[in-house]
C-alpha cells in the first residue's frame, strides 16, 4: 500500500484548499479513500503493511472529521497558513459580541429556569442562524480576502457560539430526560 502522509487534508480528498467545500464530494472522496485503506483489506498482509494501512485509515478519518466541521476546517486552513487562532490565550472580543453572549446566556438561563423547552428550541434556531452568518463571513475571509486575522477572530467567535449551542442542548436534555 502506498501512503503519502505529506499531503494536506484537502489534497488527500482531491478538494481545493478553501473553506467552501462541496460536502457531497467530501463524503464521496472519504468513502472511496476509507474503503481503499480499510485494515480488513490487509488482513493477509505483513505486519508492516497492516500498520501502514491502519495509520492511513486513521489519517483519512481524522482528515474527514476536520474538513467536515466548519470550525475545525477554518482552524486547519489557518494552521496551513501559519496562523495560530490563539483560542486558549486570546479571549479578547469586540464589546458588542461579548454583550450578545451575555444576552444569550441570560435567555438560556431564563428558559432553563422556566422549564421552557420551546424557548430553548427557538434560541437554538436563532443560534443556527448566527452560526451560518459567521460561517459565511469565514468563507469570505478565508477564500476571498485572505484575511487571516479576521478569520482567527471569527474562529474564536464560532467557538463561543458552539459552546452556547452545547449549553442549549444540555438544557433541553435536562428538561426532557
Amino acid at each position: 500500500m502506498s501512503a503519502d502522509f505529506s499531503q494536506d487534508h484537502f489534497a488527500l480528498f482531491q478538494l481545493p484548499r478553501q473553506f467552501r467545500i462541496d460536502a457531497t464530494r467530501l463524503d464521496s472522496a472519504w468513502r472511496t479513500a476509507a474503503a481503499a485503506a480499510h485494515p480488513d483489506r490487509f488482513a493477509a498482509a505483513g505486519d508492516a503493511e497492516k500498520r501502514v494501512a491502519l495509520m492511513q485509515a486513521t489519517r483519512i478519518n481524522e482528515a474527514y472529521q476536520t474538513l467536515k466541521s466548519p470550525l475545525a476546517r477554518a482552524r486547519y486552513l489557518l494552521q496551513l497558513a501559519g496562523v495560530d487562532t490563539a483560542e486558549e490565550t486570546n479571549t479578547s472580543m469586540p464589546p458588542a459580541f461579548l454583550m450578545a453572549q451575555m444576552e444569550w446566556r441570560e435567555n438560556i438561563e431564563d428558559a432553563r429556569h422556566g422549564k421552557d423547552v420551546a424557548a430553548l428550541e427557538a434560541l437554538s434556531q436563532q443560534l443556527r442562524g448566527e452560526v451560518k452568518a459567521l460561517e459565511s463571513e469565514l468563507a469570505a475571509q478565508l477564500d476571498d480576502a485572505a484575511d487571516h486575522a479576521g478569520a482567527a477572530l471569527s474562529v474564536r467567535k464560532l467557538r463561543f457560539l458552539e459552546k452556547l449551542d452545547q449549553e442549549i442542548g444540555d438544557a433541553v436534555e435536562a428538561l426532557l430526560y
